[in-house]
Formats: C-alpha cells, sequence, structure tokens
C-alpha cells in the first residue's frame, strides 16, 4: 500500500482536501462526554466456532482498527453494506446517494468475545449512536451508525441492547442507530484496509481514531489486544 505524500490529495473518509490544508485545521471530532455502557442483558451463546458481525458507525478506518485490537477477532474488513453490489466502490459511496454505508465485516470467534460484547464495545468506544448521519467531520448517510444482523439471534441481541439502552437513558439524546437488513457486504478498495495500522501519524487517524484505542484500552483490558490483526499480515 502506497503512503500519501503530502503533495498529494488526502483521503479523510469521504473528504478529499489537500493535506497541508488538513493539517492546518482541526480534524478533531467532537468530544464525547464518558458514558457507562452496561453490557447487554440478552446475549445469548453461539456455540458454533466462528460467527461474523457487520457493523457501520462512521468512517470505517476508525471501526476497523478498534475491533483489529479486540481478543477473539480473526478479521475486521472494511467495506460497504446497505446497496448493492454494482455502486459499492469508494467513488459511488461518497456521494450518499448508494444507500451503502461505510461498514466493517467482523469474523470473531463467540467463545472468546460474544457479540453482544462486540455491540458493547461499538457503543462504548467506537461510535457516538446520538448523531445521525454522521460522525465526528464525516457528514453523509454513508457515515450513519447501522448494525447489519447476520441472523435472527443477532437482530434480537441488536434490538434488544438498544431497546435497553435506550431506556436506561446511557444518552441524554435519542440513540439513532439502526438495525437495517443485510443485503451483503462488499470489501473496499485495498488501500482501505489497515488504513489505521499503516498511517498512524496521518492528521485524521491521530485525531479521530487513535483516541478510540485508547478508549478501548481502558474500557475493556481483559479484551484488549496491542497486536492488531491485520486483512494483509
Amino acid at each position: 500500500m502506497k503512503a500519501f505524500p503530502c503533495s498529494l490529495v488526502f483521503l479523510a473518509c469521504g473528504l478529499a482536501v489537500a493535506a497541508p490544508v488538513l493539517e492546518s485545521r482541526s480534524t478533531a471530532a467532537p468530544q464525547r462526554a464518558a458514558v457507562q455502557v452496561p453490557a447487554p442483558l440478552h446475549d445469548s451463546p453461539n456455540p458454533a466456532g466462528s460467527e461474523t458481525a457487520v457493523i457501520a458507525g462512521g468512517c470505517f478506518w476508525g471501526i476497523q482498527g478498534v475491533y483489529q485490537h479486540v481478543k477473539g477477532v480473526r478479521s475486521a474488513v472494511s467495506g460497504y453494506s446497505g446497496g448493492d453490489r454494482t455502486n459499492a466502490s469508494y467513488a459511488a459511496v461518497a456521494s450518499g446517494r448508494t444507500g451503502h454505508a461505510e461498514a466493517v465485516r467482523i469474523t470473531f470467534d463467540p467463545a472468546q468475545v460474544s457479540y453482544g460484547k462486540l455491540l458493547q464495545i461499538f457503543f462504548t468506544v467506537a461510535a457516538d449512536p446520538t448523531t445521525r448521519d454522521f460522525q465526528g467531520p464525516d457528514h453523509g448517510t454513508q457515515y450513519r451508525t447501522a448494525i447489519f444482523p447476520q441472523s435472527p439471534r443477532q437482530q434480537e441481541i441488536a434490538r434488544r441492547y438498544i431497546d435497553q439502552l435506550a431506556a436506561a437513558g446511557v444518552w441524554k439524546r435519542p440513540i439513532v442507530t439502526r438495525i437495517e437488513p443485510f443485503k451483503g457486504f462488499y470489501p473496499a478498495e485495498a488501500y482501505h484496509q489497515d488504513f489505521l495500522t499503516l498511517h498512524p501519524d496521518s492528521a485524521y487517524i491521530r485525531a479521530n481514531d487513535q483516541p478510540k484505542i485508547a478508549a478501548l484500552k481502558r474500557a475493556f483490558p481483559a479484551l484488549y489486544r496491542s497486536t492488531p490483526v491485520l486483512v494483509r499480515p
């Protein structure tokens, strides 16, 4: 994967701007108040040896990076979900008119980390579930928070968990994270994969995504692993 030199256009997840301009202005996401997100009360075990989750929470660089640092996760792939295969490309999805969300497909060992725990991590450190169609500096329907259940069991766990968090009043604003039908997952272009690990010093990653990794380590120390599982090891 070729690094992006300063003389080239820097791709800030959906926002194309010259790198010097990006460096000269704030790229930080609004600071979220610290919240205590309880574990799901309904989190039925899965006896299978492997399970898959598809989750969207803004720019997929950060979401992928978070789950690559979770023990029990075997792979986390950036991609597009919610739309059709025919226009599942970065150039098309960036328009906000394809129906896709930037998403991550997570393959994990349910004996080590449960689906409900992955959702708890999502709501705790990965995304703000109260902002509609944007996360931090990224705006558009492609940056919505969404859960794409892979089974009726996952659908039930996600629905009950969102209801639980809403009833508990964890956030002052309503939860707008959607539970959407799964239409397919389409991996993103190679240069998007492992972006957080490959470009840890980019202004966007430092401001918006490195804090998520630090928060994961603080909030879930037993599940945190320092060496990420990469798409291209």
